[in-house]
């Protein structure tokens, strides 16, 4: 009964000031919100297991190569037949890499993406199927007839979710493969964006050399191992490896002994994350702050309410209540305010979360696991009642304990205000400003970084003008390699036909879309140490039109041209960097012969062309070799065509419905079993590069908003309290000589002053915490001084005009009338 006549006063109470509880209850829904949905990513991210059997055996394994300067590389097929034959500590391990396949036969022709897994993968994360099975190790061997397993959208999408489908055969890259199997609904394969199809890799042990660092892998631990025993059991074995498969021809042994190779494994969720924990982190962080802003705001808020209760709590103190039963009543009121509000801010965050997962950078792992869950409402209880103590402790330590002389005298309108009355509010009002400091300096650097990667040169031109499709020509739809090439360059142009379509190439790659095939490339001219390795350069195939449709410029030399194409005359072009790496200057690369293996022919340097940001506009400019999409005598291979490409098309017609079915009838002229893939435009690939800045710049940028808001408002509010209690003071003041200018001076300059102590704190943690963003910033020093010098003006203009505003009206007080209230 004493707990509901409690609540039913707090809420008489908070009905009796509207503008109150309005204030305080939309400051807390926007910042309680705020932070519910970034602690919904990050724990949808980066907090919750993994959703597979047992996630904490589960690891990533991969390997290291510090002598050709990688950190990170992935295994190849030598080091998967002995890691699994031999391990010590794995239960079992499995590889998998991602590919694009075409699917025809099932209506319309479509390019689809793909898993290629050996049989242990799928079972290692516990799958299990809904229909059929998953494959065997009879499946995986690479002279098994072919088969399929589908994931649980497509086989809805196809076959209507029918059991049926399972025992029914598609045509797969121009093959028939069975269908023996669908995967569950709920599952997801690590980070990997929904593969529609996952094929049997069919490692070839006979056939298997050397290299080919291309497969991901997986391993689960045995009960009881570490990571760092399976560390210690890869590096046992990788000699092992070394000794059972062969170099591939034209490599010698040593070349890998000088690569260095090392065991890098780690826990699988690791993998799947990434580097995306610091970014969300760096979020939660700061929209901490602004609820911390907010809670200063309201225990002002809360502390100007109580003062005007002072009378009513001595009277109260005086009839016999205890300071215990005051301070609970206290409490009682802001925790009431805290549920209420943190409610609110729970259908806030709601909205907040599906504009965080729009706005999310393209490849957010773990995109699915985000929501509204048990730990999320938990989490939002623990920050209500937080908040609730924060700003309702502030006027119990304050005022809890008055004495009923103390109230009665100091709730009298015949005095004015004491120094120690506004020393607190001060103090919350310099918090304030301190960490609206930090923030608006967070949002100032990314938008110097967001500047810096905009205005750098990204080595091609106009992206916007640019689309791109993928196509895959499959060797059982046309076997011939040279036929393929003849396919490409029919498909090339009927392309350059459609109206509005200047100009028309292809290539294996096209900047920033995730190609990263790399290789040592040796110059003719060079000397190298004994199975010492050249450095690696990007392996890009391309037609002679590449470089003038994507808008890369040629700045020494010639192009390649068709006739030395189909001759299979050895030449390359190569980036500047490479060029000025091994020549000093580009015109000194002409004529120089570079190859990849010892058995390949030398291939001459006829053309330099300019860096390209391949890898993304905040990585630096790749350097790169440029082959012509048909080879002879390339890496130990008679003969070599790319028969998987991208096509580009320069048109002010890019992005328009109309376009794209032209497009698709071209390519359907010339083979109508290719379907199109990946169709976007270059600007598409270059925003995306840009996605994690533009993310981190928004949001940080809403943070900071809100901290000046409520920053400039918390001000606002303790001068105009100040100057509501001190009527009489300034009455008697101006009746004493004091011109406008004057009372107006000695307000704002209490306001600049509280402005000045913060800016001061804020400086001094920013320094700190700007080192944690360092890993963000992109050619801006975390302590850029204009940086700090704008944010600082910026902060000083605002305070300025916040204390500006209450301060006319202080001027304008009549003396009269001032002493006449008292």
């Amino acid at each position: 009964m004493e707990f509901a006549a409690q609540l039913k006063q707090t809420f008489r109470r908070l009905r009796r000031a509207p503008m109150f509880t309005f204030l305080t209850l939309l400051m807390l829904a926007a910042g309680v919100g705020a932070n519910v949905a970034v602690f919904s990513v990050l724990e949808g991210v980066l907090l919750k297991p993994l959703p597979y059997p047992h996630p904490e055996q589960l690891v990533g394994v991969s390997l290291t190569a510090p002598g050709v300067n990688l950190l990170d590389a992935q295994i190849a097929p030598s080091d998967y037949f002995i890691f699994r034959e031999q391990s010590n500590t794995f239960e079992d391990l499995g590889v998998y890499n991602t590919d694009s396949v075409s699917v025809t036969g099932v209506a319309e022709p479509e390019q689809v993406p793909a898993l290629r897994v050996t049989d242990g993968t799928l079972p290692i994360l516990g799958a299990a199927p809904v229909v059929g099975r998953l494959f065997s190790s009879q499946d995986d061997s690479p002279s098994a007839s072919q088969t399929v397993v589908l994931s649980y959208a497509y086989w809805q999408r196809k076959f209507g979710g029918n059991r049926d489908a399972v025992g029914r055969t598609v045509i797969v890259d121009g093959k028939p493969r069975q269908i023996i199997g669908v995967l569950p609904r709920n599952f997801h394969f690590l980070d990997v964006q929904d593969p529609a199809l996952f094929l049997p890799a069919q490692l070839d042990r006979s056939k298997t050399f050397l290299g080919q660092f291309s497969y991901d892998g997986i391993g689960r631990l045995k009960p009881g191992a570490t990571i760092a025993q399976a560390s210690a059991d890869v590096a046992r074995m990788l000699p092992i490896v070394l000794r059972s498969f062969p170099a591939p021809p034209g490599f010698g042994l040593d070349l890998f002994k000088k690569a260095e190779i090392g065991p890098n494994l780690h826990p699988l969720k690791q993998k799947v994350v990434g580097t995306v924990g610091s970014l969300l982190w760096i979020l939660m962080g700061s929209l901490s702050m602004v609820l911390l802003i907010a809670c200063a705001n309201i225990a002002n808020l809360f502390l100007v309410r109580t003062e005007g209760r002072q009378q009513e709590l001595a009277i109260r103190t005086a009839l016999g209540a205890s300071r215990g039963r005051i301070a609970g009543e206290l409490l009682f009121e802001s925790l009431t305010v805290g549920l209420i509000g943190s409610a609110l801010g729970l259908g806030v965050a709601y909205a907040a979360i599906r504009f965080l997962v729009f706005l999310a950078p393209s490849g957010l792992p773990r995109i699915d696991s985000i929501g509204i869950d048990s730990h999320v409402l938990l989490f939002t209880l623990a920050i209500a009642i937080l908040t609730s103590l924060l700003f309702g402790s502030v006027p119990v330590l304050k005022y809890a304990g008055i004495t009923a002389g103390t109230g009665l005298r100091e709730g009298g309108r015949t005095l004015s205000q004491s120094r120690a009355r506004h020393r607190t509010r001060n103090i919350l009002v310099t918090l304030q400003v301190a960490l609206a400091f930090v923030l608006l300096i967070c949002s100032g650097l990314m938008i110097r970084t967001f500047r810096s990667l905009i205005h750098v040169n990204s080595g091609f031109a106009d992206p916007t003008g640019v689309q791109t499709f993928r196509v895959d020509i499959p060797d059982a739809d046309v076997p011939d390699k040279v036929n393929v090439l003849r396919t490409e360059q029919a498909i090339s142009d009927k392309l350059s036909s459609i109206p509005g379509i200047s100009s028309v190439g292809f290539a294996n790659s096209v900047p920033m879309d995730g190609n990263q095939w790399m290789d040592p490339v040796f110059a003719q001219d060079r000397t190298y140490a004994q199975g010492a390795l050249p450095k690696l350069r990007r392996q890009i195939f391309v037609s002679p039109e590449y470089f003038h449709t994507v808008g890369i410029p040629l700045i020494a030399g010639r192009n390649i041209t068709w006739a030395e194409t189909y001759g299979k005359i050895p030449v390359a072009l190569i980036s500047e960097s490479f060029a000025r790496d091994y020549w000093q200057t580009p015109a000194n690369a002409l004529g120089k012969r570079i190859r990849i293996s010892a058995v390949d022919a030398w291939r001459e340097v006829v053309g330099v062309v300019g860096d390209v940001h391949y890898n993304g506009m905040d990585q630096p400019a790749v350097s790169a070799v440029y082959w012509p999409i048909l080879t002879a005598n390339f890496e130990s291979d008679p003969l070599q065509v790319r028969r998987e490409v991208v096509f580009a098309m320069r048109s002010p017609r890019v992005g328009s419905q109309s376009l794209l079915t032209e497009v698709r009838q071209a390519v359907w002229s010339v083979d109508s079993n290719l379907p199109l893939a990946a169709v976007h435009t270059l600007d598409y690939f270059y925003q995306r590069s840009l996605a994690r800045t533009s993310f981190t710049l928004i949001m940080l940028s809403i943070a900071g908003a809100m901290a000046l808001l409520l920053g400039t408002v918390g001000l606002y509010g303790v001068i105009a309290y100040s100057v509501s209690q001190r009527t009489r003071e300034i009455g008697i003041r101006i009746a004493l000589g004091a011109q406008q200018k004057e009372v107006t001076g000695m307000f704002v300059c209490q306001g600049l002053l509280l402005t000045g102590m913060g800016v001061a704190f804020g400086l001094a943690a920013a320094f700190a915490v700007m080192r944690l963003m360092s890993s963000l910033l992109f050619h801006v020093s975390p302590v850029d001084p204009l940086t700090y010098v704008v944010v600082t003006v910026g902060l000083v203009t605002a305070a300025l005009v916040a204390s500006y505003m209450p301060s006319r009206r202080a001027a304008s007080v009549n003396p009269v009338e001032a002493l006449r209230v008292e």
